[in-house]
């Protein structure tokens, strides 16, 4: 590690700094070795930052700037294989033109961290933020986490190491941050010391499965019939092992750093006695927080629920905060064209996730923010106002709902 990085990170600091900022920080904080960049908005702004870090001598890592966001994830892809940390990006269309890559990295078992700087996707062009681009990993293996904060964003890249490199996971860990919401919006963020960091996160082991000329292995070979379903078996095991992994980190990071909140998996706002539960992923807690808090005010018995980890998916934590309630509103900023009810993705794996309870909330989905529009207070009070009438009714006229769209 460079003299440099090691006097900036000697204490911890407050900063006020962007989302994509706070990432960079923890880059430098988890001595990352291989970063790779391909310049595409809203997520080019963490490696602008990394590339300053390393610029000043703040930070030791090899920086390669490639010639396509495909390139980009191979690179890491090969770079983890021979037990070097890594991290890369893009958004929108760029993560899609890696996916050959993407895929392949889960595939393989390289624990990659990335993160997707949430953007619309072409055509037409847009660069504010849906969540489409990532949510297109979500049946590969990857973990998926929804980041609402800077803060979370640095603390949670630091969990993303801890539990995508556990020698009992070996999975590559998506952080989902909304575009210029987060990835450009800045915030006073607590920047925790290098020796807080070097506590929490050991250094990257890939034990008998690296890459290197004293262990020849095979990689990446072709098995067709023989040997695909178990290797798919041996994935599945271990993104079931994962939830647990994530626990472990997750209470160790609240211990060592002194904050954290009680789930790693879901944050719970005024629902314990919440007749509507408001569901959402991202920044939109911000706007949802204010919208339950005034109709608290009015005596409205309104709750919001935040899914954070959206792979691996908390089933049993979502049940028992979902369960009890009337009704649940899912705010989808996304789309799943025909799909049923031409609903939302988030509204299917909910609706899937409390199926099996044998009373189950009336459910409605209301698609919003498409784009980077904004998600005001009001077209969240209009929902719960459409979702009470159901309840009050005890029936649903329109379980998907186009929010704030011109005719």
């Amino acid at each position: 590690m460079a003299t440099a990085q090691a006097a900036l990170f000697q204490e911890s600091t407050e900063e006020l700094i962007s989302g994509s900022e706070a990432i960079g920080i923890a880059c430098a904080l988890a001595d990352v070795d291989v970063i790779t960049a391909y310049p595409i908005r809203p997520y080019d702004t963490v490696m602008q930052y990394v590339s300053k870090l390393k610029a000043d001598g703040a930070f030791d890592c090899d920086f390669i700037v490639a010639e396509s966001e495909h390139s980009q994830f191979e690179i890491v892809k090969h770079a983890s294989a021979v037990g070097a940390r890594t991290f890369t990006g893009s958004s929108g269309v760029g993560w899609f033109y890696a996916f050959e890559a993407i895929t392949v990295t889960a595939g393989l078992r390289m624990p990659v961290v990335a993160m997707v700087g949430n953007r619309a996707l072409d055509d037409p062009g847009a660069f504010g933020v849906e969540h489409n681009d990532a949510l297109a990993v979500r049946d590969l293996g990857w973990h998926l986490y929804w980041v609402a904060t800077a803060q979370e964003a640095l603390d949670m890249a630091l969990k993303a190491w801890k539990v995508a490199e556990d020698p009992r996971i070996l999975l590559p860990f998506a952080l989902s941050c909304d575009g210029s919401f987060l990835t450009h919006s800045q915030a006073i963020v607590q920047v925790p010391a290098q020796d807080l960091v070097k506590k929490f996160l050991p250094n990257y082991q890939r034990g008998k499965l690296q890459l290197h000329p004293d262990n020849p292995i095979t990689v990446a070979p072709q098995v067709n019939e023989d040997w695909l379903m178990e290797i798919r078996k041996q994935t599945d095991e271990a993104m079931r092992r994962t939830s647990g992994v994530i626990v472990e980190a997750h209470e160790e990071f609240r211990e060592i750093f002194g904050r954290g909140d009680p789930s790693p998996f879901i944050e719970e706002f005024m629902c314990e006695d919440a007749e509507i539960i408001l569901v959402g992923m991202g920044t939109l807690a911000m706007p949802a927080r204010v919208a339950v808090r005034r109709m608290r005010e009015a005596g409205k018995k309104v709750g919001f629920l935040r899914i954070k980890f959206f792979r691996p998916f908390a089933t049993e934590e979502v049940q028992q905060a979902l369960g009890s309630a009337k009704a649940v509103a899912v705010i989808d900023r996304d789309y799943s064209y025909g799909s049923p009810s031409f609903g939302g993705v988030l509204f299917h794996e909910l609706r899937s996730t409390l199926y099996p309870l044998n009373e189950r909330p009336l459910m409605l989905n209301f698609i919003a923010g498409l784009g980077g529009r904004e998600v005001k207070v009001r077209d969240i009070e209009e929902m719960v106002e459409t979702t009470q009438k159901a309840i009050d009714t005890g029936k649903i006229e329109q379980e998907t709902t186009w929010v704030a769209v011109r005719e």
